[in-house]
């Protein structure tokens, strides 16, 4: 019992931690509220600001994804509890995440900058509607498994976490990768593009359409025939392009 509490008291402080590094990248990529954002603090060499933060964002495109694919997660479960694998996904994300928060390097040339009171509004009600359906889109799957607290809660009461169903609510009827599609929404709608800016966007969105096919692969494996048929309806991010022909 102490130990199934503990894996419990774990996955719920990595949930805490990844709720706090989420709620702060709101703030930090669009310059809102937090004490560090994207933009803040001095500028130094522009060489040294490419390096730093291309490698911070290296850093965290790794994490994300070696431990993200199911060869990686069957070893690593050698070695950790099953029920705790996915809260030390989140955890280490979130700490990638928090590191380059810490370290980043403004670079604060501007790209550019838009005037027109209508086209800010309508600038960030696009960053705030990307940031929307991440939150919404998590929520439409299974958020608490998502990130990890099913698991551990499961465990809590020596009950087994259901396996995962194949379902595609609201969203996901639209386009394959909602979140991911509300993070390019957030990262692109700015007003105000400063040139640290512009490498966060445009490195995330690498990044992004990078590790959606090594996704996708892994989505077809899991889910077979189901997920082949998806993919021929509904477009990857995207939404209301001309379906995939057989």
């Amino acid at each position: 019992m102490f130990a199934r509490s503990f894996i419990f008291l774990y996955g719920t402080a990595s949930y805490a931690l990844c709720l706090v590094a989420l709620l702060y990248a709101i703030g930090f990529v669009a310059n809102l509220w937090v004490p560090k954002s994207i933009d803040s603090g001095g500028a130094g060499p522009l060489a040294e600001a490419l390096i730093v933060d291309a490698l911070l964002l290296g850093l965290f495109a790794i994490q994300h994804s070696v431990m993200a694919r199911p060869a990686f997660k069957r070893w690593w479960t050698r070695i950790i509890p099953v029920e705790s694998e996915r809260s030390t996904f989140v955890l280490l994300s979130s700490l990638a995440l928090l590191l380059l928060y810490w370290q980043w390097q403004p670079i604060v040339t501007q790209v550019w900058h838009v005037d027109s009171e209508a086209g800010r509004i309508v600038l960030m009600a696009v960053y705030w509607l990307g940031w929307s359906m991440v939150f919404f889109s998590t929520f439409l799957i299974n958020h608490f498994n998502l990130f990890g607290l099913q698991q551990v809660w499961a465990q809590l009461r020596n009950r087994e976490v259901p396996e995962q169903a194949f379902r595609t609510p609201l969203l996901y009827k639209l386009v394959r990768h909602p979140i991911m599609l509300g993070l390019l929404l957030a990262f692109w709608g700015t007003p105000d593009m400063s040139g640290g800016r512009l490498l966060f966007a445009a490195l995330s969105t690498g990044y992004i359409l990078v590790a959606l096919q090594f996704e996708e692969r892994d989505l077809l494996k899991l889910f077979g025939l189901a997920y082949e048929e998806y993919r021929r309806r509904v477009p990857m991010l995207v939404p209301f392009l001309p379906k995939r022909r057989s």
